[in-house]
């Protein structure tokens, strides 16, 4: 081979190792910011033990939340993701946990011990009726839904939950991500074929189901996550069963709103 090829050919081999190695050095630090979130110093004991069965940084890398963005966490509950995203976004973004009334009153007592005092600056809670959640109009980076996308279809009035219209509450959500934004749900798997019937008993809600509703509301499917799988549950029992809480089958889908053409 003439020495001129060889150098070529040498040139290019570095070239290509530099770019590689330039590369994992990009997606690492973009997982380290998951990683950073979740070994936060300031949270807490009882919510280090949830992330044994979470896997929050495994989710929020899937979600690819980034510093300076608007999330929304819908029905946030007590709190837990809107923390960690709270550190993905850091002091420029903001996380808004958006709560109907219902929901609110679910999550209230732990909610206020974490955001007591301004502890994190950077979430507000926002608490509107289901049919008119205020949200805007692409006024969102993305969005995340952790196990309670079935409480779409609950209904307890002595619980004060009453019926919630799902095709309104998820064209809302649809209609306040910007171009591009991912929305990600997070919920215990119901058995196959069962639709949304299985929200009512068993806090579980069809994959198959999930997929068609949320997609006819302008969002594509854009993927899903394994790590929350558990294919030893049955998916018959309720989800606060002893022998199977914090254990679910649980399905993990990215949802994306269409980019402007």
């Amino acid at each position: 081979m003439p020495v001129s090829n060889r150098k070529s050919r040498t040139a290019k081999t570095v070239a290509a190792l530099f770019a590689a190695v330039l590369g994992f050095g990009t997606a690492a630090a973009a997982d380290s910011i998951y990683q950073d979130a979740v070994a936060a110093k300031t949270r807490s004991d009882k919510d280090r033990e949830r992330d044994q069965r979470d896997k929050p940084a495994e989710v929020l890398a899937f979600a690819g939340f980034k510093a300076g963005q608007r999330i929304a966490d819908v029905f946030g509950g007590g709190g837990y993701n809107a923390e960690l995203i709270s550190h993905v976004v850091g002091p420029k973004g903001e996380v808004v946990i958006v709560d109907n009334p219902g929901y609110a009153k679910f999550g209230a007592k732990a909610l206020d011990a974490r955001l007591k005092d301004n502890r994190l600056p950077n979430v507000k809670h926002v608490v509107e009726p289901a049919d008119d959640l205020k949200l805007g109009k692409e006024t969102l980076d993305g969005a995340i839904c952790v196990m309670s996308y079935h409480d779409l279809y609950w209904v307890d009035e002595k619980e004060g939950w009453s019926k919630i219209d799902a095709g309104k509450f998820l064209d809302q959500v649809a209609a306040a991500l910007k171009p591009g934004a991912a929305l990600v749900v997070v919920d215990h798997s119901a058995k196959e074929g069962t639709g949304s019937a299985a929200a009512q008993d068993l806090h579980r809600i069809d994959e198959a189901f999930a997929k068609k509703d949320i997609t006819a509301h302008g969002l594509v499917f854009d993927g899903s996550l394994d790590v929350l799988r558990n294919p030893s549950d049955d998916r018959t029992k309720l989800v606060f069963d002893p022998s199977i809480r914090g254990k679910t089958d649980r399905f993990v889908h990215r949802y994306r709103k269409p980019a402007a053409k």
